[in-house]
């Protein structure tokens, strides 16, 4: 049985606005993001979700809590539905971790998919697994069913390459914009994109850098 999932990346922070790399450092909305969040909510007023599931990061959970509220439903927290762990690259902004670790960052730019970072955090290939695994689990929990799943940019990012097969080598070529619609489906055990970046209910939004 198909098994619909519309995937959004949460709105705005302060750290996205000045392109400061968050990870797993739990930084909240800001006001452009709140108002994304509650157009988002209304872009999805019409649809039938079964379930709704977000990322125990207070920017996902926000985004995922305007929608609740506007569906009258509850959000469920998954953390394996997290942004990449970025290690001691997290709160930098991208050329201060170019300029504090610059062989490690050599790695982190050229998407070697086994570098590590300092200070721990994931490398791609732990990533891509991570988010494989609860997407499937989450696909075969609710078989035959339609989700909303709000997450981060790098999960959306591997969610797209597991469906279009895109290498984790090659430099990304699609939107990862705060609080657009993506639509994904899964059946007989594959992955496809039904459409991507939906953004007419929104005013603006901002898109992850390239990488």
């Amino acid at each position: 049985m198909p098994t619909r999932l519309c995937l959004t990346r949460h709105g705005e922070t302060d750290w996205n606005r000045e392109r400061r790399i968050q990870g797993h450092t739990d930084i909240p909305l800001n006001p452009t993001g709140q108002e994304q969040a509650r157009l988002l909510a209304e872009g999805l007023r019409d649809e039938a979700f079964d379930a709704i599931y977000a990322s125990d990061l207070t920017r996902a959970f926000q985004t995922a809590s305007a929608c609740a509220q506007r569906l009258g439903m509850e959000v469920q927290r998954e953390p394996a539905l997290r942004e990449r762990h970025y290690g001691d690259f997290q709160g930098l902004t991208y050329p201060e971790a170019e300029a504090r670790f610059p062989e490690a960052y050599v790695g982190f730019h050229r998407r070697d998919p086994a570098a590590e970072f300092p200070g721990g955090g994931e490398s791609l290939l732990r990533f891509y697994s991570r988010v494989v695994r609860v997407l499937d689990m989450l696909a075969d929990r609710h078989r035959g069913s339609t989700l909303l799943v709000v997450t981060h940019g790098g999960v959306l990012d591997m969610a797209h390459r597991l469906a279009s097969t895109l290498p984790l080598t090659q430099k990304r070529d699609f939107a990862l914009s705060n609080a657009t619609m993506n639509w994904m489906l899964r059946e007989d055990g594959r992955w496809q994109i039904l459409s991507w970046d939906e953004r007419a209910h929104l005013d603006e939004t901002t898109d992850e850098l390239p990488g």
